[in-house]
């Protein structure tokens, strides 16, 4: 899989390059995809719980029917703790009628329901999603806590930041005095990243660079590629998470005008100061001034925030120090695993 878009890998079970065996089980055979898909109910569940007799079930996410199988499991299994992390959100989905009063609010509402007793903590990943679990699901909200996305500071070496920088930028062919924004991600309308690009076509600096990863959706392909020819942007398509790193690291500022994704707190997480667009209940990539939210995205309010950062030493080396102190602090994942594990 690329991760481009929503896929379904088949049954294996295999040892991951961490040395960490991996059992990969199946859906049920006896009903259609498209229907098994949305009520995941996987064959198979109770014998491998039962085999492998965990201590500690860490769920992502709890809208599978199957749910009642580690229900039957930690029933028997009384020292057994379980913790479940949350990704719904209504940005993301419950987006229409079907979705959020059929799907959410009754089919998932009763897996998340069967599995709350034995729970001891529900994480939601942002706190959009702490709201979803409390006020779609009802879950008591002291078992409810918000435990963030990061970056993983297992695939990068901190100390060798400023020589990836600059190998970085060198095979870029990037110059030490440029002012280097990026951007990516699965490239949709909703991500803005095209109002972005029309944005440096008004910038009247050649100093001011922008990078953008990721593929776009059929709908925006066309028009990235036509505003890539803008000598002053630099498309790289897809990358590894690897070379994502190497990008981020690379760059001044991190701008993300349009929906949620992995890559904010990835970002903040390396130390990039960032805009974001202003969401309700979304707003915990704020660590104290390492960032800046746009409350209106135009090409306009895009150009005009680059220039405002761009032009303003002071407020840049504000959001730089804030960002490698705070941000570092709370969004690499050796510090949020610590925080989990502590529970």
């Amino acid at each position: 899989m690329d991760n481009k878009a929503l896929g379904y890998v088949e049954p294996s079970v295999y040892v991951n390059e961490n040395g960490i065996p991996v059992s990969r089980i199946p859906y049920v055979s006896w009903l259609p995809h498209i229907l098994v898909k949305k009520l995941r109910i996987y064959s198979g569940l109770g014998e491998v719980l039962s085999r492998f007799e965990p201590d500690i079930i860490f769920l992502h996410d709890s809208q599978f029917l199957s749910i009642n199988q580690i229900v039957r499991y930690v029933k028997k299994k009384k020292d057994a703790k379980v913790y479940v992390d949350g990704h719904t959100d209504f940005i993301n989905s419950a987006r229409n009628w079907v979705s959020k009063n059929i799907l959410h609010k009754i089919i998932y509402k009763y897996c998340v329901k069967k599995i709350e007793p034995y729970t001891t903590k529900f994480y939601g990943t942002l706190p959009l999603r702490v709201e979803f679990f409390k006020n779609v699901y009802g879950i008591d909200e002291r078992k409810v806590e918000l435990l963030e996305l990061g970056a993983d500071d297992s695939s990068f070496d901190f100390a060798r930041r400023e020589n990836i920088r600059k190998s970085t930028r060198k095979k870029l062919k990037l110059e030490e005095n440029d002012f280097v924004i990026v951007t990516g991600g699965k490239i949709d309308r909703r991500k803005n990243i095209h109002y972005l690009m029309r944005a440096m076509e008004v910038l009247k600096t050649d100093n001011i660079k922008l990078i953008i990863f990721g593929s776009p959706n059929n709908e925006m392909k066309a028009e990235i590629e036509r505003l890539s020819a803008n000598k002053n942007i630099i498309f790289l398509g897809w990358l590894s998470s690897q070379d994502i790193y190497s990008i981020l690291f690379a760059s001044d500022l991190g701008f993300f005008p349009g929906t949620h994704s992995v890559l904010w707190e990835q970002s903040v997480g390396v130390g990039l100061p960032c805009v974001f667009k202003k969401w309700n209940n979304i707003d915990h990539v704020d660590v104290g001034g390492n960032c800046e939210f746009l409350d209106e995205v135009t090409v306009k309010s895009i150009a005009n925030k680059i220039l405002d950062i761009y032009k303003n030493k002071e407020l840049y080396s504000k959001m730089k120090a804030n960002a490698m102190g705070r941000g570092v602090e709370r969004f690499t994942y050796s510090k949020i695993a610590k925080r989990a594990i502590e529970q």
